[in-house]
Parts: C-alpha cells; sequence; structure tokens
C-alpha cells in the first residue's frame, strides 16, 4: 500500500502525517511541486525479465510520458532478493542501497514508474521530510534540484521504470548530510504500511 508519511526534518520521531489515502498523498505533494499518480496497467512480470522486456510490457505508459515530457532514455531497473538470496548478491544490493540513502539532488527531474515491488523516497523540502512508499502502480515526478534519498530496504523486491532527458542516466550531486540515518529505514516503514 502506498503511504506518505510527514515529519519535522528536526523529529523524525513523531510523524505530522502518515496517510495511505491517495487523494490526500497525491494533495500533499502537490504543495512542494511533486508529482504523483497511480497508473493502471502495472504488468507482473517474471523476475527474469530483461530491461527491454519492462518496458515493452508497459509501452502505452511509456510511450505516453515520453510524448508529453520528452524523454530521451527510458531503462529499466529491478532487484527482487529474499532470505535465500546469495550472499554476495545481498552484499552487492547493500551497496547500491548505501549509495542511494546519501542525500543528494539531480539536475533533472527523477521520475520513477514502479511497476512491481516498493521501495521510499525521502524528499527533504524546507523544515520537512516527506516520505513516499511506493508501490506497484505508482509513478512519481520528483523536481530538479530536489534534495532527497531513496530506500530499498534489506532485501529489495521492486521493478521500476526510470525516465530521463539526457543520456547520462542517473547523475547524483551528493549533499554529504547523515540526515538519512536518523528517520526511519524502508523496512520500518513497510511494516507501518502492511499493519494499516
Amino acid at each position: 500500500m502506498t503511504m506518505l508519511t510527514i515529519w519535522a526534518d528536526t523529529d523524525p520521531s513523531s510523524p505530522l502525517l502518515q496517510t495511505a489515502d491517495p487523494d490526500l498523498v497525491g494533495a500533499e505533494l502537490r504543495e512542494i511541486g511533486v508529482d504523483y499518480a497511480r497508473l493502471d496497467g502495472a504488468v507482473a512480470l517474471p523476475f527474469d525479465a530483461t530491461p527491454d522486456e519492462i518496458i515493452a510490457a508497459h509501452q502505452a505508459i511509456v510511450d505516453s510520458l515520453v510524448a508529453e515530457h520528452g524523454y530521451t532514455l527510458v531503462d529499466a531497473v529491478q532487484l527482487h532478493l529474499d532470505d535465500a538470496s546469495p550472499a554476495e548478491l545481498k552484499e552487492t544490493a547493500a551497496g547500491a542501497r548505501q549509495k542511494f540513502l546519501s542525500e543528494h539532488t539531480h539536475d533533472e527531474e527523477e521520475i520513477r514508474f514502479f511497476s512491481h515491488g516498493s521501495g521510499v523516497f525521502y524528499l527533504h523540502v524546507r523544515d520537512r521530510v516527506y516520505a513516499v512508499l511506493c508501490t506497484a502502480g505508482d509513478l512519481l515526478s520528483v523536481p530538479a534540484l530536489t534534495t532527497h534519498w531513496f530506500d530499498m530496504g534489506t532485501l529489495p523486491d521492486f521493478t521500476a521504470i526510470r525516465f530521463f532527458r539526457t543520456d547520462d542516466g542517473w547523475v547524483g550531486t551528493f549533499t554529504g548530510s547523515d540526515i538519512a540515518l536518523n528517520f526511519p529505514t524502508f523496512d520500518e516503514l513497510n511494516e507501518v504500511a502492511a499493519h494499516a
């Protein structure tokens, strides 16, 4: 279930808001310039599907967004781990997770469509942190230069399509802040959502 949690950036222990109401999620995110939508058309695919197969299965969504926004590069990323996954794969995923957990910005907007699983985008805007637990069917567009980080959890399980305006792909500018260490993790927020 998609869930939005908002905190003051100095108080991660007391949420100002926590909601799974998609209309309220969208309204709160629009207030900070973030586009959020629930889209029909997420297709369940085998975990060994290639990026091209993932994109082809969601071609109508991809074509619509490319036509509307002029993206020049579209790719798909996925990680599917569980307790039985090989240790070396878990180690590689842990390294990738650490990179994205560091607060950063991008020179262009960050667009993600989740076709499977979930992940949390933490948006640090003004004096608040907005944690958006995205699930299959969620489209999130984070404006350029928005300070944020991403958590895929200790056992990542997601498939996402990414959209870029340049062929450079994912390029982050890290702030050097350790703010991400202070806020509940994907695993903690996912647990809350599962019991809501």
